[in-house]
């Protein structure tokens, strides 16, 4: 079948389907983050009437960055300047801060070449080289017998075609990166330079890179400058020339309906997933942790207000702050998925779907498999959320499970050293175990244990006995020998009485413990055989579509196409661009307060400033990772930077809707109106005008 046929057939197959089954499945579910080595040439020809070809692609993929473990930017001059977010940044800007500097509060920007300050440890890496190696691999595992070994057969083909590209001399120098596609269908090989000496050329303040907080994340229309740049340099200290492969920057962005593009490494979906795994979600995956993080971030917020109030702790709250902002964040993408997944008319496509296939392979029962193994997950879908030691849920449930670790140490004979290690993590604990916030917050993890805990299931009770969670709580600190310093001490001396000592510590331990193991190593024990079943649903999607599909993020580079486009929000339209009347509207209709708050120097805005666009908004498909993410144009230009999706856009991990998902970006001509207006930013101006 050649691709013309491919690409009609996948145009008219949502059509076929709603006609047959009054559904509105899609092949755009499985989303549009397009690979490099197999990218949509035919489908941006039909979709776009953009015919581009291996050049376009290749000066797109070289202008685009991975911004070190965590997010995405791009060259945007020909002097190695990097765009990418504020967010991206900001972890790492603080630390170059002299005395008596506030970057969060007056930002940052280098009004020469020398005044550039290098980030130790700050990498970018360039994809420069990729290849489709899929039939090389398959050669090595056709005559395989079983899966276990085709699996020994794929490593030894994966590391010996790897050592194969790194000794060709196009490859020499290259970090490679093997990428399993289609759950094994698919495989590809990556070679990324690496830049090292990355310098601070311009951030803008907290309250612009941060404006409206958590209250406006995942929100359209937005008023957010997510933006910071960075310098690139060579090996002899001089700015990485660029010129082969930069991103001019368009002030003037794009105009609706126009196609654009995001360049970026996404970083991970989960479309492929059997609606058995969906459901499993759906009830125990997401809300269980969504939950956990909603009671963490109420509680963080009580702390953070009282906080604030004394300026002496103003260091202590803007600390605890990015901690919220963390934890608020990942509570509305869990909150999001979990929404999604409840939602009929997502799940049902991706019931559709699934029937579709299943209608294709007659006579395959991995769904049903599959399906069984999740059942039989179920009961223990609580323990192994909410047993598992978390720094927030505080020290008495990781004492639990470090005392019930070292009493296992001990019983297998384990070395000193390991011992050693354990008895000093666990005193440090000790240390902390009366601390009001220790309590409060085993308190939260038993609330919720007893909220989501299997019917049936009679762990807490075990715990628990007759007493409420508080009565417990005061029971355990108020009985157990470890809050004497002398008992911790000689308890790590009683060696062959250890497993007799009784203590409500250890007490609980022993129940709590065993039960967070037995749910691990439940859905361990069938890991190997729900891969290879993943593996063969993949194959059978593989068959019924072909490449045509992309695979699931990796967080390798993609690019994803779309159109700039506004959207229906309550009642009313949100237009594609929003205007810097609308960051001090905000500013005023909050009462001028942190998330809306505005440094001084922001506070007499010109009128050029107030009326350029701010941020701008389009169909692109994005995800985590994507932050920091080029927005072009056909002609290659940066006409924007992707820094957050709408709140319709969070089921993405499972589904892309193209009606509703939106991808929000600082629109260029944010950025240049910012450095013009109020930064007074002319080397930079001119480096990119």
């Amino acid at each position: 079948m050649n691709k013309k046929i491919v690409l009609s057939f996948l145009l008219t197959l949502a059509f076929v389907l709603n006609i047959e089954a009054q559904q509105n499945a899609s092949p755009h579910d499985f989303g549009k983050m397009w690979t490099f080595e197999n990218p949509p040439k035919e489908w941006l020809k039909e979709t776009y009437g953009m015919d581009v070809q291996d050049d376009w692609f290749d000066y797109v993929r070289k202008s685009s960055l991975k911004f070190a473990t965590w997010c995405s930017a791009s060259f945007i001059s020909d002097q190695g300047l990097i765009m990418t977010n504020h967010h991206c940044s900001r972890d790492v800007v603080t630390k170059l801060q002299k005395e008596g500097e506030n970057f969060d509060k007056h930002g940052y920007y280098a009004a020469t070449l020398a005044d550039e300050r290098k980030a130790n440890g700050l990498f970018v890496e360039q994809l420069i080289e990729a290849a489709d190696i899929t039939t090389l691999i398959m050669a090595k595992i056709k005559n395989a017998k079983t899966d276990d070994e085709k699996a020994t057969l794929q490593k030894a083909a994966l590391d010996e075609i790897e050592q194969m590209y790194k000794e060709k001399p196009e490859w020499k120098n290259l970090r490679t990166q093997v990428v399993t596609f289609y759950s094994g269908n698919k495989f590809s090989i990556y070679g990324y330079k690496r830049y090292n000496d990355i310098r601070l050329v311009w951030v803008p303040e907290l309250d612009l890179g941060f404006f409206g907080g958590d209250p406006d994340n995942f929100t359209y229309p937005r008023y957010n400058l997510d933006a910071t740049f960075w310098r690139a340099y060579d090996d002899d200290g001089k700015p990485l020339n660029t010129s082969n492969n930069y991103l001019k920057f368009n002030k003037y962005g794009a105009e609706e309906g126009e196609p654009v593009f995001v360049v970026g490494n996404p970083g991970r979906t989960e479309r492929y997933r059997t609606v058995a795994q969906l459901e499993y979600d759906r009830d125990y995956r997401y809300p269980f942790m969504y939950k956990f993080l909603k009671n963490r971030n109420e509680y963080m917020m009580d702390k953070y207000n009282a906080m604030k109030q004394n300026p002496e702790k103003e260091y202590e709250a803007q600390e605890l702050l990015n901690r919220i902002a963390n934890i608020a964040n990942s509570m509305k993408v869990y909150g999001g998925i979990t929404k999604g997944l409840n939602d009929p008319a997502l799940f049902n496509r991706k019931v559709e779907m699934e029937n579709y296939i299943r209608s294709k392979s007659p006579g395959l029962t991995y769904w049903d498999e599959i399906a069984k193994m999740y059942k039989d997950m179920s009961p223990n879908g609580w323990a192994s959320v909410h047993l598992s030691p978390s720094p927030f849920r505080g020290n008495i449930i990781s004492l639990m499970h470090d005392l019930y670790n070292y009493k296992e140490l001990v019983k297998n004979g384990e070395s000193a050293l390991k011992k050693e290690q354990l008895k000093n993590t666990i005193l440090g604990k000790l240390e902390t175990l009366n601390e009001p916030n220790q309590k409060d917050l085993f308190a939260l993890a038993l609330q919720e244990i007893k909220e989501d805990i299997y019917p049936g299931d009679m762990t807490l009770q075990k715990v628990l006995g007759n007493r409420s969670i508080e009565a417990y709580i005061n029971y355990l600190l108020s009985n157990t020998k470890f809050s004497d310093e002398k008992f911790s001490a000689s308890f790590f001396e009683k060696e062959a009485s250890m497993s007799g000592i009784k203590d409500p510590l250890l007490d609980a331990a022993d129940i709590l413990v065993p039960k967070y193991k037995e749910a691990i190593q439940a859905a361990q024990a069938t890991e190997g055989a729900r891969k290879n079943l993943e593996a063969k649903i993949a194959s059978q999607t593989f068959k019924v579509f072909g490449d045509q599909l992309p695979p699931d993020a990796t967080f390798t580079l993609r690019i994803s196409d779309g159109v700039i486009k506004g959207l229906n929000y309550n009642g009313t339209i949100a237009p594609v661009n929003t205007t810097y009347y609308g960051l001090y509207d905000r500013y005023y209709s909050h009462k001028k307060v942190f998330p809306w708050s505005l440094p001084e120097r922001w506070l007499n805005p010109s009128a050029e400033l107030l009326q350029a666009p701010y941020n701008t908004v389009s169909t692109n498909d994005i995800i985590g990772g994507n932050s920091g993410s080029p927005l072009i144009n056909k002609n290659k230009e940066a006409v924007g930077l992707i820094f957050d999706g709408n709140i319709e856009s969070l089921p993405g991990n499972f589904i892309f809707d193209e009606e509703q998902n939106r991808a929000v970006s600082v629109h260029a001509g944010g950025i240049f109106a910012a450095l013009k207006y109020i930064y007074k930013a002319e080397r930079i101006i001119k480096e990119i005008d």
